[in-house]
């Protein structure tokens, strides 16, 4: 995985473009999503022009865990208080919270043994291969590429979504740096 980062790292220094990670909450970020993950704004700036966009996190990279210093021994608190989780990422104030509330759950002689270690910040890789780097084509083309149905109004919103990305990848990056970002997948 870290070759395929390297990649990802090296195509936005090549091509001068900045990357950068935004926490933004911890929710359900697809609309199938049944779990929570963590959800990020990137940006991608270049030559006076930039794309923003959401970025839901993997489930297994998301949210946080309690580890007791002492034993080891982890608690991952999936259904804690997603207000809480977004409003206290101050991990200071949230341990110290956290601790009052379930220090004695992991047998901690003090809320100092808690450590909370919140989910995985996406790399350059994890933002980059997922992005659209072919032409999109028509609604008709998306759907048979795809197997979507072309009388699902779901169909219709994911490939609005798709050739937004598509119109501000190409807004960004020549064909040839296009073909660049491909390599990358």
């Amino acid at each position: 995985m870290e070759e395929y980062n390297k990649q990802a790292e090296k195509f936005l220094k090549d091509t001068k473009t900045t990357l950068s990670v935004e926490f933004l909450k911890h929710g359900l970020h697809f609309e199938s999503d049944t779990e929570a993950r963590d959800i990020y704004l990137i940006t991608l700036k270049r030559k006076g022009r930039e794309f923003k966009f959401n970025f839901g996190q993997s489930v297994a990279e998301s949210g946080f865990k309690l580890v007791n210093s002492n034993t080891k021994q982890e608690a991952i608190y999936t259904w804690f208080n997603e207000l809480t989780f977004n409003k206290d990422r101050n991990e200071k104030k949230l341990r110290l919270d956290i601790g009052r509330k379930f220090g004695f759950m992991m047998g901690l002689p003090s809320k100092d043994c808690l450590k909370i270690v919140f989910g995985v910040e996406p790399k350059a890789y994890d933002v980059l291969a997922g992005l659209t780097s072919n032409e999109v084509g028509t609604f008709e083309d998306f759907c048979d590429n795809f197997g979507y149905d072309e009388d699902s109004i779901k169909a219709e919103k994911t490939y609005k979504a798709v050739l937004n990305e598509w119109e501000n990848i190409k807004m960004l990056y020549s064909d040839e740096e296009i073909n660049q970002l491909a390599e990358i997948q």
